[in-house]
């Protein structure tokens, strides 16, 4: 019995965490859709020094929630799934929300004490007081609110979740109409609707979710926890220094008119984001659900070789079609903010790549060191700004981020390989990578019209057909796709019950490299799995 085990698990595995993944996106999407509605009536009834109050107070938020958490949410993923019975999940969950409730609260009501010369010290007034207040209602409302819903997410209740999601953004919007438009109350009335949104939907959950949630807290595992979680902290800090500091510094040199730009070029290339945010929110529950180190690193494997694929693909049609999409989403005198698209998305790139990639240290429990990996990231992202913006303006800011990125992929591979060592298809991915960087250099050199633009992001699966990405595997599925008839019947080109990885063909797809078997004879990966079955075998 020839890879037994290995059959369909792969092929099972990231069909998972590609149904969740989806689901998510499709939350996201119509997230940022619904909330792109309320713009007019922001802009119509706030100055601009409100709307600037209001971006200012939700930043503040960002780095609050980083701190007031302590890394406990991303542990309450590891150890949920650590936990050996039902009871010891609950735990895991009771602790995390009692922990997580009092901090929300601690920061509520040290905040609101301090209200007036928090306002002071961001606004140089003592009249936004009252927003600030707000603000930290959002900030306790959403701590509490995420750490309900991660629960769909390690139940794996992506529809779930998307329907809580949902159902906070409509009740947000109705709620910031109401407040702004027709009862006026300005700035606050846009805090204000955000946290009713989130307040009601929270409430909700908390009754349903009432028997999971007693009064115990265990000691011991919030110290396991905290061990965890708080290496986390400034590595959170760290990535939102990478994230903002480029407009700092574009501010204070460049000026505005050029910080302008760069945010219509962030914009553009947010489509990737999409993608960061669906991963995001199905990869942890996913990674630590998968018992088995050896299935672990097999899957781990691949979801970073299609996560890249993906990306890359994204990223070199925003990249050809930025100059489109700029004319499209904003007026001429904007269009010179197509030049940081290619930069900001490769970057993007990176960035999911390293989310990926992080998942061994988490699943090694050995996090002490990632404030080191992003916190050496973001000197170097300060250090190129300060070279780079001078001469370069937006480019030299979107140089920047691009290397900061890549320095916290590159450093976490060399970690988390130390820990947790996984046999990444390294070949495969230097394809896949290396012919969207090169299609993008060759459109963007030849000036190609819209038609080209398209053209030359529509060929890429098939320019990696003959620079031998493809598996035979992979090859056999694309195969049966283009030949759908084929497929009726009950059996799939890929074998019987339409399983894409079958008994003969899993030593092809186990390969670490993706090396094609017949031409080069290597069977070493293939060999290392069955011998992993066989040991398994009583």
């Amino acid at each position: 019995m020839r890879f037994e085990q290995t059959e369909g698990v792969i092929a099972n595995q990231l069909g998972r965490l590609a149904k969740h993944s989806a689901i998510y996106g499709m939350g996201a999407v119509v997230s940022r859709l619904i909330g792109v509605l309320l713009l007019p009536v922001v802009t119509r009834y706030l100055t601009r020094a409100d709307v600037g109050a209001v971006e200012t107070l939700i930043s503040l938020t960002v780095v609050l929630v980083i701190v007031l958490r302590m890394g406990i949410s991303m542990a309450f993923f590891r150890f949920y799934f650590d936990a050996e019975d039902d009871r010891g999940r609950t735990t895991v969950v009771r602790t995390s929300f009692w922990f997580t409730m009092v901090m929300a609260t601690l920061g509520l009501v040290v905040g609101s004490i301090f209200a007036t010369q928090i306002s002071h010290l961001l606004f140089a007034t003592d009249s936004r007081a009252n927003l600030v207040r707000a603000a930290l209602v959002l900030l306790w409302a959403q701590m509490n609110y995420e750490q309900l819903t991660a629960l769909f997410r390690v139940e794996e209740r992506s529809v779930s979740y998307v329907a809580a999601t949902l159902a906070n953004v409509i009740i947000t919007v109705v709620a910031t109409i109401l407040l702004v438009a027709v009862w006026h109350k300005g700035a606050i009335g846009v805090l204000a609707g955000n946290f009713t949104g989130t307040l009601v939907v929270y409430f909700v959950l908390l009754a349903y979710r009432r028997f999971q949630l007693g009064l115990e807290f265990d000691r011991g595992l919030f110290r396991q926890m905290q061990r965890f979680g708080l290496p986390l902290v400034p590595s959170g800090l760290a990535l939102w220094v990478i994230d903002l500091s480029d407009r700092f510094f574009l501010v204070h040199m460049k000026g505005l008119a050029e910080t302008g730009l760069y945010s219509i070029g962030v914009r553009v290339s947010t489509a990737l984001l999409l993608v960061l945010i669906a991963l995001r929110t199905a990869w942890p529950a996913f990674a630590f659900s998968i018992k088995d180190d050896g299935e672990a690193k097999r899957t781990y494997a691949y979801v970073l070789t299609y996560v890249l694929y993906l990306c890359s693909w994204l990223s070199l049609a925003l990249s050809l079609l930025a100059p489109w999409l700029v004319s499209l989403l904003t007026t001429p005198r904007f269009q010179r903010a197509e030049e940081v698209v290619p930069l900001l998305v490769f970057g993007g790139t990176a960035f999911i790549a390293f989310n990926v990639m992080s998942i061994g240290i988490g699943r090694a429990k050995k996090t002490q060191f990632n404030w080191v990996i992003t916190g050496g990231a973001a000197l170097v992202n300060i250090g190129l700004n300060f070279v780079l913006i001078p001469p370069y303006g937006m480019i030299g800011a979107a140089i920047s981020t691009l290397i900061a990125y890549l320095v916290m992929f590159f450093g976490m591979t060399i970690r988390a390989q130390q820990v947790f060592p996984v046999a990444y298809q390294w070949r495969r991915i230097a394809l896949l990578v290396g012919a969207a960087v090169g299609l993008t250099v060759l459109g963007k050199s030849l000036g190609v019209p819209l038609a080209g633009a398209l053209l030359l992001s529509a060929v890429y699966p098939l320019v990696l057909l003959p620079l031998g990405f493809y598996l035979p595997v992979e090859r056999r599925r694309i195969r049966g796709l283009v030949r759908p008839a084929r497929q009726r019947g009950g059996e799939a080109d890929g074998g019987p019950d339409g399983r894409v990885l079958e008994e003969r063909v899993v030593e092809e797809a186990v390969d670490g490299d993706g090396r094609d078997d017949e031409a080069e004879g290597e069977r070493g990966e293939a060999r290392q799995v069955a011998g992993e079955a066989a040991e398994r075998q009583p």
